[in-house]
């Protein structure tokens, strides 16, 4: 969760927590607001709690430029510029002006830019 959106639940939490409850609690409460109260006190207990345990976004952002000359053979895989096997990651790739692959041989790969494969 990134922290702006952290910070918003964490705000509109705490307010659900505080806000109703304690205007029904401070009037005299009936057994149907004493139930509301709590009940809108778990809730926003619990999104409090939520926002605070999720971890920080692990966003990593790739870029490849000018990359060098790449040569595979003998079943192997050549890659200028950026692999990401199975499409890992979770931020951009960019590749730009990457250098010329070249693959000789049964089974070998040349890829020039961005490998998601693999």
């Amino acid at each position: 969760m990134r922290q702006g959106w952290k910070i918003t639940v964490v705000v509109l939490a705490a307010a659900a927590v505080v806000s109703t409850p304690l205007v029904w609690l401070l009037n005299g409460p009936d057994a149907g607001q004493l139930a509301g109260a709590s009940v809108q006190a778990a809730v926003g207990v619990a999104a409090l709690l939520w926002a605070l345990f999720q971890s920080p976004d692990r966003r990593t952002d790739d870029t490849a430029v000018r990359t060098g000359q790449v040569r595979a053979g003998g079943g192997g895989t050549g890659v200028s510029g950026i692999r990401r096997p199975g499409g890992e990651g979770s931020g951009s790739a960019r590749a730009e002006r990457t250098g010329p692959v070249t693959a000789h041989g049964d089974g070998s790969r040349g890829v020039s830019g961005i490998d998601y494969t693999g």
